[in-house]
């Protein structure tokens, strides 16, 4: 509840932008790939199609990387226009997926949905949207093992996000928890000293890739303004294995799991503090979507957009993790 009931320390809000945006990234299908955009809408449930799909095994469970790494290689490419701010699908607008040794799978952005009851992605359990018989039949042929396709029901359902961590209501899809998550370059460049072989960014899957700013000074942040829209920093990412994934190739390793845990484990960061054996790389966000002062047309994130720190935790103490 750190970061509810902590005091962080108050910057200047006209001070200027510590950072600025240098990419913006969407991942229409949980633990498969993004797709790298120029320009994003916002939504409070975050990048404009995020995780808004997720693979489930035969009981319903997620697939993700940490236990089907081949999932890092399946390409997701969505209409160009589907980017804009106030497009809907039709009946003739796909969702393509791609994976080697596989034909593409179109996959129809707008149709009639059977509901599947009992779907589970972490704490939350519910109906979903079935994507059909092909999609059940592309996924299990590429994993050898039955698997369905499916789309969060926003019909129906809502997942809220940790009431402990965040002022106010806020919601996700599929993600593991949170609707943004911001990470920057100079934090993988710090990383990527300390490892024998560089990793690009795409292991630790942010949405929003920001430069310009000192190693991991995204831990501190608490509240965000990116151009004009305001965001919360609720909560230090812990990595799990995923970030061991090679993306370009599917094949799991070691690193950066071992380097991370010498010198961002919680036991070095935050000695005092619980979770001492989680590594933590990135920051968590919640769009305070009320609060910015682009309400209905121009919600759209930009490349190049500045980044303003209005206010700071004064250690890594105080921040949540």
């Amino acid at each position: 509840m750190g970061a509810v009931t902590s005091t962080p320390s108050v910057a200047t809000e006209l001070a200027p932008p510590v950072a600025k945006v240098t990419g913006i990234f969407t991942y229409p299908i949980k633990s498969c790939r993004g797709i790298s955009l120029p320009s994003a809408p916002l939504t409070p449930f975050g990048i404009r199609w995020d995780r808004q799909w997720v693979v489930v095994n035969s009981k319903g469970r997620a697939r993700t990387q940490r236990v089907e790494p081949k999932l890092a290689l399946v390409e997701v490419e969505l209409p160009h226009e589907a980017f804009l701010e106030h497009w809907e699908p039709t009946t003739d607008s796909f969702m393509v997926l791609k994976a080697p040794g596989m034909k593409p799978l179109k996959v129809c952005l707008n149709k009639q949905y059977e509901v599947v009851d009992d779907i589970t992605v972490w704490e939350w359990n519910g109906p979903a949207w079935d994507e059909g018989a092909e999609a059940s039949q592309w996924f299990s042929d590429y994993l050898g093992s039955p698997s369905k396709l499916i789309r969060f029901n926003t019909a129906s359902e809502v997942r809220n996000v940790d009431p402990d961590y965040v002022e106010g209501p806020q919601q996700t899809f599929f993600s593991d928890g949170y609707p943004f998550l911001l990470s920057s370059q100079e934090s993988l460049d710090a990383l990527n000293k300390l490892l024998e072989k560089p990793i690009s960014m795409n292991r630790f899957r942010p949405n929003i890739l920001v430069e310009g700013c000192e190693p991991n000074a995204e831990d501190l942040w608490r509240d965000i303004k990116i151009s004009r829209f305001s965001f919360q920093g609720v909560k230090l990412c812990a990595r799990c294995k995923v970030p061991t994934v090679n993306q370009e190739t599917g094949i799991p390793g070691t690193e950066p799991y071992e380097t991370l845990m010498k010198v961002r484990s919680g036991q070095v960061l935050r000695p005092n503090e619980k979770h001492k054996n989680k590594i933590y790389f990135g920051q968590n966000l919640v769009w305070k979507w009320k609060d910015s002062s682009a309400k209905g047309d121009g919600n759209v994130l930009k490349l190049g957009d500045p980044v303003y720190i209005i206010k700071k935790f004064s250690s890594l103490a105080e921040a949540a993790a």
